[in-house]
């Protein structure tokens, strides 16, 4: 047996999409009826078909900033863990270690910053921070939708006719992207999104590197920020416009607008390489048709650190036919880089370039049915 299989304490979880939909039916449930008349007041609102509760069913964060649910820090220990247990009933196993990776690693960063930063709050970096909602009567013959998010993690899941019919947008994240293990090993909870992103770079010939090549400086962000929706010209969201609301307090503000400014003054990017790195409908950069047999067995390793973030079968068939590699800033390992991988129902998204490339993004999202907004319409019309 080999050490993944022995790590895996319980099976992935569910067999279909119903029955995932009712495994997260049931936990939903259970914490739901674990909670306090006031907590339910917050973790706890109306379904989709309901307007207040769909605009903020669709906005969603990776900064730490408030996410809209109940934190977990304001949960007692049992309840807590029924909100981690329904977060494991979207998640596969190794994507359920990743993001519980990602909520302790808040630790690591505040002793990055020498446990000296608040943000206006009792403690900045806070793994209690990480907000559960619950939109809607999670039951098999309503349409409801959850999510969990807090600093570098937003997962959103939205279930129609007892079916999950939709995963995204996905964002995991990590700050620092490295940090050291003992014996000098080293602890990267993305690592696989990066190195094999750099494997299938580095093998590409001149030609296919220079248009997989948008741009040899790199965004200090993902493009597609925050956005409910992508669209056609979208720009890099810079910082101060990626929290809930504006800060009020004019220092802490300022220090928003001070890291961004200074950010963007390191990447250097002009107008012009803004306008280059701008999300388009047609797929920029190096077509998967156009590389060779083996790129293509590592661009689909690649695709699957992102698809393979939930359960099997929530994962789609992604036609890697169907994508393009566009690559942005340095293509040497341990410098500022993004890339994105772009397909008509596909965008997968990754940058590490703050903190002196050691600070990492990377989102997985679907251009037609992210929060599964086409699929609800479409509900709408068939049942209205």
């Amino acid at each position: 047996m080999s050490p993944e299989e022995e790590f895996v304490l319980v099976p992935e979880v569910g067999r279909s999409r119903a029955e995932i939909a009712e495994q997260m039916s049931v936990a939903a449930h259970a914490w739901i009826d674990a909670l306090t008349a006031d907590q339910r007041a917050v973790g706890w609102w109306a379904g989709p078909s309901d307007g207040a509760a769909e605009e903020e069913r669709v906005r969603w964060f990776y900064t730490p900033t408030d996410h809209g649910g109940l934190p977990l820090g304001e949960q007692r220990p049992a309840q807590q863990r029924l909100a981690m247990h329904l977060l494991s009933t979207g998640l596969s196993t190794a994507g359920y270690v990743t993001a519980a990776t990602i909520m302790g690693w808040e630790n690591v960063l505040d002793l990055v910053e020498r446990f000296a930063l608040t943000w206006g709050r009792e403690r900045a970096r806070d793994p209690g921070m990480y907000y559960l909602r619950v939109f809607g009567a999670p039951a098999s013959d309503r349409t409801w939708g959850w999510r969990f998010g807090g600093h570098h993690i937003s997962l959103n899941y939205l279930v129609v006719e007892g079916e999950v019919r939709a995963v995204t947008p996905c964002f995991l994240g990590a700050d620092p992207a490295s940090g050291p293990g003992l014996g000098g090993a080293r602890i990267r909870p993305l690592a696989q999104v990066e190195d094999l992103a750099h494997e299938l770079v580095s093998s590409l010939d001149p030609d296919q590197r220079r248009r997989a090549l948008l741009l040899d400086k790199a965004p200090t962000d993902i493009i597609g920020g925050n956005r409910p929706r992508v669209a056609e010209g979208d720009r890099m969201i810079t910082l101060p416009d990626l929290w809930r609301g504006h800060f009020t307090d004019p220092e802490l503000a300022g220090r928003i607008r001070q890291l961004s400014d200074a950010a963007e003054a390191a990447a250097g990017l002009t107008d012009a390489d803004h306008h280059r790195l701008a999300l388009t409908q047609a797929p920029q950069g190096l077509a998967a048709a156009d590389l060779t047999p083996s790129q293509r067995e590592v661009l689909g390793a690649l695709v699957s650190t992102y698809t393979g973030r939930v359960p099997s079968a929530l994962a789609p068939d992604v036609p890697l036919g169907d994508l393009h590699l566009a690559w942005a800033g340095s293509l040497a390992a341990g410098e500022p880089h993004y890339y994105r991988l772009h397909g008509p129902q596909f965008l997968a998204e990754w940058d590490n370039t703050q903190r002196d490339a050691n600070h990492a993004h990377s989102v997985w999202r679907d251009p037609t049915n992210d929060f599964g907004l086409d699929i609800l319409a479409a509900h709408r019309a068939a049942h209205h």
